[in-house]
């Protein structure tokens, strides 16, 4: 496990001056934050204000207007297509529906990435499969189908397949999203004892306050296309800025104003 505070630990992934539009739309206006090596940190804010955007920015599926996104200091927007294959290779990914294939078991989900970056024998990939199936609580399910799982266990295989390369990084996209209360236990536990297991590092883009906060070493809240305050949880919780203690909170009061028209009722006619 990473003994580091989080602002001591080197970056595996930067992010610099970063901005990014879609059409007219601001995504992100020159941010800037730092993915440390060994950490979980988080990236939180509310709905439809980019964070899956910029998964997608530092997988790179996207391209920055302007600014970097660096893996071990290479941009990954200049990367070759040969160069951004090899770079996914040290990457997870935990989509928020799980997306496992559907037409697949769960061996052959857990086992594509494995058949896709590698030339190992089957002996060798059925036995990586095995391994990473026991290190989420699945092993024995490997000839069900996703759809005789339950969701919960669907995101345990996903999440499985997420670490079948032993990835560098790995991204949970809204891992807690309509999940029960139990789930959401496990799901915390695992991604907690793989980070201390696998040395990961990892990203969680998340808008649940209490999971995040819980097991996140450093959350950025990102809205209106900027981080509008950063730090360990202890942190965040004494910051200053109005926005994050209305969003950390859920205070109808503050800064989000989520009555989209002003005009008073008593300017309107009624017919």
């Amino acid at each position: 496990m990473n003994n580091q505070t989080p602002q001591q630990a080197q970056s595996l992934i930067e992010v610099k001056n970063l901005s990014f539009k879609r059409g007219e739309r601001v995504i992100y206006d020159n941010v800037s934050l730092n993915i440390r090596r060994g950490q979980i940190t988080a990236i939180m804010g509310p709905s439809g204000t980019g964070k899956t955007t910029l998964l997608r920015l530092i997988g790179g599926q996207l391209t920055p207007d302007q600014g970097e996104v660096l893996l071990d200091g290479k941009n990954i927007g200049l990367m070759t297509r040969q160069e951004l294959f090899a770079a996914r290779a040290r990457m997870g990914m935990l989509f928020q529906s799980g997306a496992l294939f559907t037409d697949m078991s769960v061996y052959e989900n857990v086992a594509f990435p494995i058949r896709a970056h590698t030339q190992l024998p089957e002996h060798l990939i059925a036995e990586m499969v095995a391994l990473k199936l026991e290190s989420v609580g699945l092993r024995g399910t490997e000839q069900f189908m996703p759809s005789e799982l339950s969701g919960g266990m669907n995101r345990r295989v996903a999440l499985a397949r997420a670490i079948a390369l032993d990835p560098e990084l790995i991204m949970y996209d809204e891992p807690f999203a309509g999940q029960d209360p139990i789930v959401m236990g496990v799901l915390t536990r695992l991604i907690r004892s793989l980070r201390d297991a696998l040395d990961l590092t990892t990203i969680i883009v998340s808008h649940d306050v209490a999971e995040t906060l819980s097991i996140a070493d450093y959350i950025y809240v990102v809205a209106e296309g900027i981080v509008q305050g950063e730090g360990t949880p202890e942190q965040l919780k004494k910051h200053a800025s109005p926005f994050v203690k209305q969003f950390l909170t859920g205070s109808i009061e503050g800064p989000v104003d989520y009555q989209f028209s002003h005009q008073p009722y008593l300017n309107h006619e009624v017919h």
